[in-house]
């Protein structure tokens, strides 16, 4: 049994549930990061898993780093590089497979998002808040830099100016204010935050699995790619779409005038 990430399943949407309130779902000091790194893997590999919904246990979405466990560091002897290679290996190893990751996946912001839970919101392609959420790139309070990617990915969310802002003075925004900003595309009340996950999740798994995942990673390839490269892995992906099974069941049932039956 898992003993930072609790998975569950409705169909072909997967739940998981950051379960360590009493650390509030901290990302390290723990085994969270083998936990979603296992979880990735396992949800790209299952082709019948269509969504994700990533949220939290108790009052807060995640705290980020453990603030207590990097008390270590402070101890005599500790070498930079070895740091360094902690980073590298550990807490960064979530960005990377959550950018591998082929599935949809929703970030359900039920609270507090900090540090490095807000850049594993930002991880997630979809984020709805609750009312109550709150959101900042903390690390400059305590004196260390976005070690996760934080830099590469708030400035995606929100634009260069405003990530700036919350990295430089690390001060939090509401939920009101993450809507402004693009930081999330919906704010509900916070006994009907898994209910709007689970329906949007829902809209999103009744698509055709195969397809979701290339639409995903097309995405993924327009953040970084030029549009040449984009247009050729669309035409690649297209040509795998118009000989599916999905496809043509698709296209029977827009001319039955049906709803379609997908694989």
């Amino acid at each position: 049994m898992s003993d930072f990430l609790q998975i569950s399943r409705d169909g072909a949407v997967v739940i998981w549930t950051m379960n360590h309130p009493a650390t509030r779902n901290a990302l390290t000091g723990n085994t969270a990061i083998d936990e979603i790194v296992a979880a990735a893997s396992a949800a790209s590999t299952d082709p019948s898993v269509r969504a994700i919904i990533l949220t939290g246990a108790g009052p807060v979405f995640s705290s980020g780093g453990n603030v207590k466990d990097m008390a270590r560091f402070a101890q005599p002897g500790i070498d930079a590089n070895a740091v360094r290679n902690e980073y590298r290996h550990g807490i960064q190893r979530i960005p990377k497979a959550m950018w591998a990751l082929d599935v949809p996946i929703i970030a359900a912001v039920n609270g507090p998002a900090m540090g490095a839970g807000l850049d594993l919101a930002c991880m997630c392609d979809i984020r709805i808040a609750s009312d109550n959420a709150t959101f900042a790139e903390s690390f400059v309070r305590v004196g260390i830099v976005p070690g996760d990617g934080g830099a590469w990915l708030l400035p995606r969310a929100v634009g260069a100016a405003k990530a700036a802002e919350m990295a430089f003075t690390g001060d939090p925004i509401s939920a009101t204010e993450a809507l402004a900003c693009g930081l999330v595309s919906k704010v509900v009340a916070a006994d009907t935050l898994l209910a709007e996950a689970h329906a949007l999740a829902a809209r999103i798994a009744r698509n055709p699995a195969g397809v979701l995942r290339m639409t995903k990673r097309l995405l993924r390839e327009g953040v970084h790619n030029t549009l040449e490269s984009v247009l050729e892995t669309s035409a690649a992906y297209q040509s795998l779409a118009h000989l599916s099974a999905d496809h043509h069941e698709a296209v029977r049932a827009f001319i039955e005038k049906r709803p379609p039956k997908f694989s």
